[in-house]
């Protein structure tokens, strides 16, 4: 994810724009950068890090002019640095861009581009946008751009200038935010709405496969065709900080809603346009390299660990790989055993963990293979791993992981289909089948956020007790895990998860009339088993929520209440079951008054041991 801003006016555009993006910041944030047009022409600077090291440079060497747009970015292809920072131009300079989203075919641009002679000096997707825009120009910037953006799949806002044409700027939204603002005199484009909200509060809202020709007096609204529309403008009247959250409340409840894209983002060019094989080419470990794998360490920490706790079952339905799984503050204390043909997998949302940076250290000393899973390209753990799949969920402001913990998922589905793929261990039809309802899951966890509002009574119930348990076996106790920890973590509920079956050993002594349970019951196979322990806390006196899949009746007779999530595979159920656990320890901390963001005693990046 990240922010752009444009400006077509009178004013300066450089105060502006550096403005818009600080109000964006939140968007991303490991570099950032202006182009204007001045009257030398289209001037560009940029500068990796925060926007304050932007800032710094442009006043040394201000960029003087009108017309200008701006980005700040949390890379997805390429490290953060200077020139992997947006805008990008082509080998004429004239022609700028910048962009919010991913193109999925940017490789197969890119090598026809060389093949016509273009040369390339970013690691980034985004480049090819402005080297395709420019081989495409005819006098007329607009139609440039339409003709660019059929060549193009994937998700892009657009931001574009040319110094051939300064009065006109252009837009384009397709499956990635952006708003164009109105003004006297002057016209704007934003990734969201604080980036403008200082100067306009009039805005047209891009709807996906439309775009925008702005000059200072008109702006112009069509489809990619071309064909013009009509749009009633929108009044914002919100305040700042509520229009930084996209209207919600609180970041981690943005976060919760900002999953369905960072499924399809973390997905994305990774599936097969045929959609019945996984392309994880940012992998450098050889097929060969895989085939001799004699085992898999996934080592973690918290929200991640529990991640990690779903792949090993994932890797090891898929691949027939054995795995185990690792606290990272414990792993390299216990002497494991490492040898070369360990796989040792590293899951950070921050790529800066202290403890899985150690271990990742220890893996490699002792010559694995170490892959990490992260949402931060340009951190310490993606930069020391031997291979890095990166999960394309944007900032997460929140302290409490969500969206960080779901893309986490949806890479394990990805890299274990790989593996399956590598050592022939699933059919191409198995493998095919699992795709198709990993493409579903996007609208899946839409359909449950918009049952919100029930879990929202069903929480501020919840959050009348001082003591909670949950329970699930196989795939569902993991959950159940990662269920009981958010709740913990930002509602200071004392919660407990427990594999069902070990219910005997102990653990219904805590039992006792109206505790609230949540059982979670999505595995197939082990339902029945499932149900037998819900009877077990249900005759000691639990009020029982049952997680269940849709048209499943069993456990509705067991239980006092249920949630339904939409019916898919058994192993992608954790990618639904946690969404309603999720808004379950929101509204809990709701009710209780807390600070939902910024939870007491914890921080959002742990980075010492």
């Amino acid at each position: 994810m990240c922010g752009i801003v444009g400006y077509i006016g009178k004013r300066n555009s450089q105060e502006i724009l550096l403005d818009g993006l600080k109000k964006l910041e939140y968007r991303g944030y490991d570099s950032a950068g202006v182009a204007v047009y001045t009257a030398d022409g289209l001037q560009i600077k940029k500068a990796k890090g925060r926007i304050a090291n932007l800032e710094s440079k442009l006043g040394e060497t201000p960029l003087n002019g009108s017309v200008g747009i701006g980005h700040t970015r949390w890379a997805t292809h390429g490290k953060p640095s200077d020139v992997n920072s947006h805008p990008h131009t082509d080998n004429s300079l004239k022609f700028s861009v910048v962009h919010n989203g991913i193109i999925e075919n940017y490789i197969t641009l890119k090598e026809e581009l060389i093949a016509k002679g273009h040369v390339f000096v970013s690691e980034t997707d985004t480049e090819v946008i402005s080297h395709l825009i420019a081989s495409l120009y005819e006098g007329d910037i607009l139609k440039a751009v339409q003709k660019a953006v059929k060549h193009m799949t994937g998700a892009f806002a657009l931001g574009v200038l040319t110094e051939f044409e300064p009065d006109r700027l252009v837009a384009v939204r397709q499956a990635s935010p952006l708003i164009i603002g109105i003004g006297e005199g002057e016209n704007f484009i934003g990734s969201d709405i604080p980036a403008i909200l200082e100067y306009t509060r009039n805005v047209f809202i891009l709807n996906d496969g439309e775009m925008a020709l702005l000059t200072r007096d008109a702006v112009e609204l069509m489809t990619l065709e071309g064909d013009f529309i009509s749009r009633e403008m929108f009044h914002v009247d919100w305040d700042i900080v509520t229009a930084e959250k996209a209207g919600f409340d609180h970041f981690m409840l943005k976060e919760i809603y900002d999953q369905p894209k960072a499924y399809r983002d973390t997905m994305g060019s990774r599936i097969s346009p045929d959609g019945k094989s996984v392309t994880l080419n940012e992998l450098t470990i050889t097929p060969e390299a895989i085939r001799n794998i004699s085992r898999v360490h996934i080592v973690a920490c918290g929200t991640a660990f529990h991640a990690g706790m779903v792949g090993k079952y994932v890797i090891e339905k898929m691949a027939r790989i054995p795995v185990e799984t690792d606290v990272a503050s414990e792993y390299r204390y216990r002497s494991p055993i490492i040898t070369k043909d360990t796989l040792v997998i590293v899951v950070s949302q921050s790529g800066e963990t202290a403890d899985t940076l150690a271990a990742l250290r220890e893996a490699k000393r002792c010559g694995a293979h170490v892959l990490a899973i992260t949402n931060v390209v340009g951190s310490s753990v993606a930069r020391e791993a031997n291979d890095i799949i990166t999960t394309w969920a944007g900032p997460e402001i929140a302290v409490a992981s969500t969206k960080a913990y779901t893309s986490q998922l949806i890479a394990f589905y990805l890299l274990g289909l790989h593996l399956a793929q590598t050592l022939g261990t699933q059919t191409p039809e198995e493998i095919a089948e699992v795709i198709t309802a990993m493409k579903e899951l996007p609208a899946q966890v839409s359909e449950i956020l918009e049952q919100a509002e029930a879990l929202k009574v069903v929480a501020e119930e919840m959050a009348k007790h001082d003591n909670l348990f949950f329970i699930g076996r196989g795939l569902d106790y993991a959950v159940a895990l990662e269920g009981s920890l958010k709740l913990k973590e930002i509602s200071y509920i004392h919660s407990e998860a427990y594999a069902a079956g070990e219910l005997k050993h102990g653990t219904l002594a805590l039992i006792e009339d109206d505790i609230p349970v949540i059982a979670l019951a999505t595995q197939h196979e082990l339902l029945e088993k499932t149900v037998s322990n819900i009877k077990e806390v249900k005759a000691r006196g639990a009020n029982v929520l049952g997680i269940a899949v849709e048209g499943e009746t069993e456990l509705q007779k067991s239980v006092d209440s249920t949630f339904i999530i939409p019916k898919t595979l058994d192993v992608l159920t954790p990618a639904l079951s946690v969404i309603p656990l999720q808004l379950l320890s929101y509204y809990a901390s709701l009710a209780r008054g807390n600070d939902v963001d910024k939870p007491r005693n914890l921080a959002k990046s742990v980075t010492v041991e």
